[in-house]
This record gives structure tokens, C-alpha cells and sequence, in this order.
């Protein structure tokens, strides 16, 4: 079992940031406060810190001036599942995935995961079996004709989202996990070069930085939303036909602003390359090529504007046989080994997730994290970076923090009720009414993180800066 301390003092070192803040920031509690055995709580206060950390070099670095840095476990924990503990007007937010979503056992006994709450995806999957959206018709469909492996590779040649329940040592020796051992958790790559950039004046640590957020779900958006909660200017940029939950924006939109932009026009590629030309980092998580191919890589970013810092998140990794794969947190779980270690811990009779979307909700602040460690990069050094990431790094960073050991009591670890959650909760009043949701987790001593804006429906802002 690795630490906090530890596994912050590594994340510090992929940032390039020196290690004695490790002295100047506390992390409190231990694991077990999840009912299972990975160390989710290490995990989340490592991230946490790490990035109230890069946001108070960047504060030392603009200032001189040097804060503490606190996170509480218990906290961390729930921020990884900070969407379960927001209220809109006193309702919980509804749930919105689909009926035919989730796992399904196949002919040759094995369990399949099929990931549909988007709607192309859903309807995509109703097509794929010509069933409609009827789960019990799709059930004996996969029950009959299909192997999981078979079924695997014919959604994803289809563009849609599956992956089937392995063994650990089934995915360690998979060739995609292979290449994932070879890689870092995240890394830091300089793409072009440009003068030093000091930060700008004023009174929190990303004052003046402006962010375009192009990202969708968890990871991504809480990525932005880290930034935003040390003071960056943050705007959120979504296609007005592309389905999205409004719940994603109520809990991962504190700080932003939000604008509609239509790539798959002309007008609208020239309306983000010149938000560009005035951004300081730009967070995608589109499909591999998907940007580039309207002139938009990280080459063409930093060739338009020196100095930018991309990054670029995914499900599986940049390199490997499944990098073009889509995918989810769930579904990584699943074919990474996590969903078959929970499920024989819990020796339940169907496959169980870990009880947090740990990797999508490590990811994000990890995004967070890396930018700003960027950001100091850029301002000591000059340079454009590019930022590369993935739900499946995240995954395998997790899995090698190493387990507890000892059995778990479930009658006293469980996990922790809105009512029991008060005094980590705020209020926010705004365009969806009366908003309840978790404030800002690693504590500040002297720029306390905050959002300068309740969150706002898609399409509330114009796409321009406000600035």
C-alpha cells in the first residue's frame, strides 16, 4: 500500500514541482472509507492535493507568497462522487441512464458491459441487435448468439461502446495493457517554443488565464471546473445538436461560462480558432484525429497561438492497439480487472463496479493539476506543451497503489449519505434555481479555492472571452 504522501510526492514529480511543498501540505484520514478494497481515498486525496498544490506554486510564483495546502480524506472521497451529492431546489438529480445500459451475460458465461446512456449510443445499440430499447430482447439476443470477446469487437468495428468483463491477469496480458505499463500517469510534452510568460496580475492563483473546455461527462469537466475554482476564466464549449445531460453541467459547471460552437461548420471552426489566438489552454476530449482534421492539433494550436497548453484526454491511452477505442470509466473498470476483483470481494453472482467513478473523477483533477504545472512551466521557461491523459493511465496509476489487506467491515464502512455530508456542502442560487453541491475540497490558506459563478445552461454565454 502506497501513501498519500507518497503517491503525492510522485504526482508532484510528473509535474515538475518541487518536493519540499510536500512539507507544506497535510492530507488527513486513511482508507477504508469506501466499502472496497482499493485505496479510492489515497487516490482522491493525492489528485486533490496535488492540484491545490500546482495552484499554490502558481500563487508563489505571482506573488512570493508561500500557503498551506489541507485535504481532508473523507472529502476527497466524496468528491469522487460529487454528482450524488448536488440538489437542484431540493431534488436529487435524476438519473438518466438508459434502460438498456449495463452488463449482460453472454453464451460462452461470461459478462459483457454495454455503455448507451448517450443517445446515439443507445440508439445505436437498439439498431445493432435490431431490437428497439428492449433489454429483455437484447438479453436473449447476447445470451444466444454471442461470445463476449465476438461481441466486443463487433460494437466497437460499429463505433459504439462495450467491453467485456476480464481477469486482471487476463488484461495484464492484453496488448493494450502492455503498452499502458509503458506509459505515465500523465505526461507534459513541450510542442513548440515561445517567449516566458509571466502571470498576469491579480488576487487568486490562476488570475487572468483563460481555458476553452471542449470535453463532455466527468474527467473533462471536472478538469475545467478544478481550474475555474482557483479563478480561471473558463468557457465551455458545446455543439448545440450534441445530446448532453443538463445534470453534467449542474454539478461540473460551477465557475464557467457556456457557449454553443458548431465544429462540422466553417463558421464555426474560425470562431474557436480565434477564441484560440486568446486562450492559455485548450481541454478536448474529442475522438483521436477528430480536431486535427479540421486543422485544429496541438501543432496547429501552438503554431497559431505560441504558448498554449493542450490537452488532450481519452479513454484508453494515445498509443497502444485501443487508442482509437471508445470508452468510459465503467467500461475501463470492466476490461481492466477492477469490475472481476469488486465482484469476487463481494462474491456477488453479477459483476459490481468500484463504488465511486474514481478514474473519471482522478483524471479530472489530475487535468487540473497538469495544466497548472504547465502554466508554471510556461512562465518560468516560455514554450507550448501538450498535456496527454486517459481514463485507463488513471486506471492502472489506481490498481498500483496497492490494496488494503485486511478484511473490510461493511457494517462500518459504507458509503456517505447526503444527510451526513452538511458541513462539506454550499449553496448557490443561479439560472437552475437553488443549487446545494460540494465546495471546493483541498483548503487554501491563503487563496481558498471559490466559483465566481453559479453554473448556467448550455448555450447561456456568447462564444467570446469576457475579457
Amino acid at each position: 500500500m502506497i501513501a498519500p504522501k507518497d503517491a503525492l510526492s510522485h504526482l508532484l514529480n510528473l509535474g515538475q514541482i518541487a518536493p519540499d511543498w510536500i512539507g507544506s501540505t497535510s492530507i488527513s484520514g486513511c482508507d477504508p472509507i469506501l466499502p472496497t478494497d482499493f485505496l479510492l481515498g489515497t487516490a482522491g486525496a493525492s489528485v486533490i492535493a496535488a492540484a491545490g498544490v500546482a495552484a499554490s506554486d502558481l500563487w508563489q510564483l505571482r506573488t512570493g507568497k508561500r500557503q498551506r495546502i489541507a485535504v481532508d480524506m473523507r472529502s476527497a472521497v466524496a468528491a469522487l462522487r460529487s454528482d450524488h451529492y448536488c440538489r437542484v431546489n431540493g431534488s436529487q438529480l435524476p438519473d438518466y441512464r438508459s434502460a438498456i445500459h449495463g452488463f449482460y451475460p453472454t453464451r460462452d458465461s461470461r459478462w459483457i458491459q454495454i455503455h448507451c446512456n448517450q443517445p446515439h449510443h443507445r440508439d445505436g445499440v437498439a439498431n445493432f441487435f435490431g431490437t428497439g430499447i428492449d433489454r429483455t430482447a437484447i438479453e436473449k439476443t447476447i445470451k444466444k448468439s454471442w461470445n463476449a470477446i465476438d461481441l466486443e469487437n463487433a460494437l466497437t468495428e460499429a463505433q459504439l461502446c462495450a467491453g467485456t468483463v476480464r481477469t486482471r491477469e487476463e488484461w495484464i496480458n492484453h496488448p493494450h495493457a502492455r503498452i499502458i505499463d509503458t506509459l505515465p500517469l500523465l505526461d507534459i510534452v513541450r510542442i513548440g517554443d515561445s517567449q516566458a510568460e509571466p502571470l498576469k496580475s491579480g488576487d487568486r492563483p490562476l488570475s487572468g488565464i483563460r481555458v476553452l473546455d471542449l470535453t463532455h461527462v466527468i474527467a473533462g469537466p471536472v478538469g475545467g471546473r478544478t481550474m475555474a475554482e482557483h479563478g480561471a476564466e473558463v468557457l465551455r464549449l458545446n455543439a448545440p445538436h450534441r445530446p448532453i445531460h443538463k445534470h453534467q453541467m449542474i454539478d461540473f459547471g460551477h465557475g464557467k461560462r457556456s457557449a454553443h460552437l458548431d465544429l462540422d461548420t466553417p463558421k464555426g471552426v474560425q470562431q474557436l480558432k480565434d477564441l484560440v489566438s486568446n486562450a492559455d489552454i485548450f481541454l478536448q476530449g474529442y475522438r483521436p484525429n477528430a480536431l486535427a482534421s479540421r486543422g485544429l492539433s496541438p501543432e496547429n494550436l501552438a503554431d497559431l497561438r505560441p504558448g498554449i497548453i493542450c490537452i488532450n484526454l481519452c479513454a484508453y491511452g494515445h498509443a497502444g492497439p485501443w487508442s482509437h477505442k471508445r470508452g468510459f470509466d465503467s467500461l475501463v473498470q470492466s476490461v481492466s480487472g477492477m469490475v472481476d476483483d469488486e465482484t469476487i470481494r463481494k462474491n456477488s453472482a453479477k459483476p459490481i463496479h468500484l463504488p465511486a467513478q474514481g478514474l473519471d473523477y482522478c483524471t479530472g483533477y489530475l487535468i487540473g493539476f497538469a495544466a497548472m504545472a504547465a502554466l508554471a512551466k510556461r512562465a518560468r521557461e516560455g514554450g507550448s506543451y501538450l498535456i496527454r491523459i486517459s481514463l485507463c493511465q488513471t486506471g492502472h496509476w489506481i490498481y498500483n497503489l496497492g490494496r488494503i489487506e485486511q478484511d473490510i467491515d461493511n457494517s462500518c464502512v459504507s458509503i456517505p449519505k447526503f444527510e451526513e455530508l452538511s458541513d462539506l456542502l454550499i449553496e448557490e442560487h443561479g439560472p437552475f434555481g437553488t443549487v446545494r453541491h460540494l465546495a471546493p475540497i483541498a483548503k487554501l490558506s491563503e487563496t481558498p479555492g471559490r466559483w465566481s459563478r453559479p453554473s448556467a445552461p448550455y448555450g447561456t454565454d456568447a462564444p467570446k472571452w469576457m475579457t
